[in-house]
């Protein structure tokens, strides 16, 4: 019998031996050792294992099919087609101008000259779902870059940050931990980033020369979990084990089905005669037997004492399915609140109902993070700095800017809607909302992707179109009543 576990205090001292309140802290037949109790802060337990984690999570993503896409899935479900902004600015004709500034200047916002803003913000995504955490390094251009505003951004993975730099800056007194240069108020004030991957293989790369960078210029985007933590862990951290034993179990059964396929069967001699005769040799095998091929249509005559017995490989058995797809359930719990059937792809046992309850389940999850993480850490500071950089550049004329930024500044950020799981069920509870005065037409747009004011827009200027050829729509509300019956307007519509 293991003696009883000793625990220690976070000085190293035994503490007295006594009956525990609660089992879960106790030390018991259950648990016999000290299983689950050991300390570590919100940034001190990454210090040694944020590199292994991040290297083996975009290891699954390379090799597992399902972890693979995934992340996929998950970036879509999140990103879209992008997290927009509405400027809330109460001068029109300004609204409009810093809109379609904005909307010039999304084309060029990637230093990498690799996609646009809105394709940041899904590489941004799946940064941090692989690796926990990402950079964004303001890169602010000349004036005669030749872009509309000279401002870029360049996104950098967290390998650039030393989890393991942790000193003094004998400048200035400062604490750097985990690469990150702190006040004495706590604030951060700097980033110490490698100035090249430093896994990267290039000819007469410096991939330990270090680079301070004060934070003005740097977003730090993760996922905080812990109160107090400094670096963002990777969001498949709790499923790296779980997944590297199942994708072994489904390689050693494809495996065991590919090697036992291998053999049609078996020559057995009872009386050590040889198999000339049978057929006709083709080679040997590892142990050196004669391997005789075996044509179709042919009715060979077995020499006396010999005997073929044909291979009967066992099946993975009944219960392969269920195992599978149990793991890959308990998988998924950890994916980001991915569904098991958004996970595996299998929707067999999926009904209208549990579609529509993960997929509630599922948004909240993801509506959280962007609303808490994506936004105020990434798309806000950002918006702020192009609109800056617009008026310094002389694009915008904004006199007041500097006395009363924030009225300036005040951004509604909208969503790219997901789809509805039945559009027409779907629908007629959204307008019985908005009839019944509990959901406004706007939150209901901005739900979707869309502005309400563009969207009345658009309608104003399809019904203008309309008007000005003659012609009427049972799609328009002006046409026909809640009821679907027509309205008298003196003609029949047209669609």
């Amino acid at each position: 019998m293991n003696a009883p576990a000793v625990i220690l205090d976070r000085h190293g001292v035994p503490l007295p031996r006594r009956e525990a309140t609660f089992e879960g802290a106790g030390v018991s037949r259950r648990f016999a050792t000290n299983w689950g109790l050991d300390v570590a802060g919100p940034s001190s337990s990454l210090t040694y294992a944020l590199s292994s984690l991040r290297s083996r999570s975009r290891k699954l993503g390379m090799n597992e099919p399902q972890i693979d896409g995934g992340v996929d899935t998950l970036a879509a479900n999140i990103v879209g087609k992008g997290i927009t902004p509405r400027w809330q600015i109460e001068n029109g004709e300004l609204k409009k101008d810093v809109q379609a500034l904005w909307s010039d200047w999304v084309k060029t916002a990637d230093a990498d000259g690799l996609t646009d803003f809105y394709g940041l913000q899904t590489l941004a995504v799946r940064a941090i779902i692989e690796s926990g955490e990402v950079l964004v390094h303001d890169r602010y251009r000349r004036r005669d870059s030749g872009l509309l505003v000279p401002y870029q951004l360049q996104l950098l993975e967290g390998d650039h940050l030393d989890e393991t730099f942790t000193t003094v800056n004998p400048d200035n007194g400062n604490t750097i931990r985990f690469g990150i240069e702190f006040n004495n108020a706590g604030r951060r004030v700097a980033y110490h980033l490698f100035k090249e991957h430093p896994a990267e293989m290039f000819l007469f790369a410096d991939n330990s020369a270090r680079t301070r960078v004060l934070s003005k210029y740097i977003q730090h985007i993760f996922k905080p979990l812990r109160p107090g933590q400094k670096r963002g862990r990777p969001w498949l951290s709790s499923i790296i084990v779980a997944m590297h034993e199942l994708g072994k179990y489904d390689d050693a059964e494809l495996v065991r089905k590919s090697a036992a396929a291998m053999f049609g069967g078996f020559i057995v001699s009872n009386a050590g005669n040889q198999a000339s005769g049978l057929g006709l040799p083709v080679g040997t095998d590892a142990n050196n037997q004669t391997i005789v091929a075996m044509e179709p249509g042919t009715f060979p005559k077995l020499p006396t004492g010999m005997d073929v017995r044909f291979s009967t490989p066992a099946d993975v058995g009944g219960n392969y399915e269920a195992f599978i797809k149990r793991q890959e359930r308990r998988i998924s719990r950890g994916f980001g609140g991915l569904s098991y059937e958004k996970f595996s792809g299998d929707l067999t046992d999926a009904s209208y109902s549990s579609i529509r309850t993960g997929t509630v389940a599922e948004q909240r999850v993801w509506v959280t993070f962007i609303s808490n993480v994506l936004i105020p850490a990434f798309c806000q500071p950002i918006a702020e700095k192009f609109l800056r950089q617009a008026i310094v550049s002389g694009n915008l004329h904004v006199p007041d800017f500097a006395a009363n930024p924030q009225k300036y500044t005040r951004i509604k950020w909208c969503i790219d809607g997901w789809d509805w799981v039945d559009p027409e069920k779907d629908i007629k509870a959204e307008k019985l909302s908005i009839r019944c005065g509990i959901k406004s037409r706007s939150e209901s747009a901005s739900e979707r992707g869309r502005d309400i004011e563009e969207i009345d827009a658009e309608n104003k200027t399809d019904n203008d179109r309309a008007d000005g050829l003659g012609l009427l729509y049972d799609t328009d509300p002006r046409n026909q009543d809640a009821n679907g019956s027509n309205r008298d307007h003196g003609g029949t519509p047209n669609g």
